[in-house]
């Protein structure tokens, strides 16, 4: 990518949109376009179409999602659908309709067949059922990893798809409801801190095993991407460590200092048993993750206690 290119970063203030923007701009990028929901509405059929063909972006991150953890994607499972669809359809579409030079799609490993062998290689795409609690969101994101494909094999256009793992960092979500697991225990203990409750309840048994890369080292690896691969078919973005929620939540209870006790309420759902991304594709290519896991919850506990406390 030129460094005068127009960058269309959709999504900029969520977490992963907000790392790429900060990536691209430490790289010396000064062209980027960024709109707020309020200000472009990307379920809006026209309004996305009236954008592209004012701004013509020359690059696309398609960043911008509904996204949330095992509560808010089983509870609302058809807005996750839905508006992740026209999100996608929207931005795609255009992105081919203005002859964008390349475009990102960024997904989830919860694409992944919930009982596919570990770790999950690019090719166990639609090879078993998925995992039903996120199902709407996940087949919207396999849509749009097939959209990618089939714009590339029909209009010769240059669009990839990258599936990260589970991310955490600056910007991250910490609704009591709507967050996913890190920064949901992130919450949890350091107010069970603040407030010396003598126990922290977790969800599940706590034997599930989750990777996790912090969002600026997925932005690293998206620009990395963006600059060194044009294939089909999708790329795993991840760590390939993992370790249980159990040890995570010593870990974060170490890092918030909390001092209590933890419990596992097992009545709760666990969701997929593992889910660890193999990476091999991506370290062949010449990346490998920075921060590690420890080193990275503290920054995003440093970031939680500036902006939410």
């Amino acid at each position: 990518m030129e460094k005068s290119a127009k960058i269309y970063i959709a999504g900029h203030r969520g977490m992963v949109g907000s790392a790429i923007q900060r990536k691209l701009t430490s790289q010396g990028f000064t062209n980027l376009v960024i709109r707020t929901s309020s200000e472009l509405d990307l379920r809006n059929q026209q309004a996305v179409t009236d954008f592209f063909a004012l701004e013509k972006p020359d690059y696309v991150f398609l960043a911008a999602a509904k996204v949330g953890g095992i509560i808010a994607n089983n509870t609302y499972r058809a807005d996750f659908l839905y508006e992740n669809l026209t999100i996608q359809n929207n931005v795609i579409h255009q992105a081919y309709v203005t002859g964008v030079k390349k475009l990102m799609f960024l997904g989830s490993s919860c694409i992944y067949p919930k009982l596919a062998p570990q770790p999950l290689k690019e090719e166990y795409l639609l090879t078993g059922l998925l995992e039903e609690t996120n199902e709407p969101y996940a087949i919207a994101k396999i849509a749009g990893i097939k959209m990618c494909d089939a714009y590339r094999a029909q209009y010769n256009c240059n669009f990839i798809s990258v599936m990260p793992t589970n991310l955490y960092g600056y910007n991250d979500n910490y609704h009591p409801q709507n967050s996913h697991v890190l920064p949901a225990l992130i919450r949890k203990f350091h107010e069970a801190k603040v407030n010396a409750t003598p126990e922290v309840i977790i969800w599940g048994s706590g034997s599930p095993m989750r990777e996790f890369l912090f969002a600026d080292d997925l932005a690293d690896a998206c620009y990395f991407l963006m600059e060194n691969y044009n294939e089909p078919h999708l790329i795993n973005i991840g760590t390939g460590e993992d370790l249980t929620i159990k040890d995570l939540a010593l870990l974060v209870k170490k890092v918030t200092g909390f001092e209590g006790d933890l419990t596992f309420d097992s009545t709760k759902p666990d969701g997929t048993p593992r889910k660890l991304m193999d990476v091999s594709k991506l370290h062949n290519l010449g990346w490998k993750h920075q921060i590690e896991l420890e080193e990275g919850i503290n920054l995003a506990y440093r970031d939680f206690l500036a902006k939410h406390i």
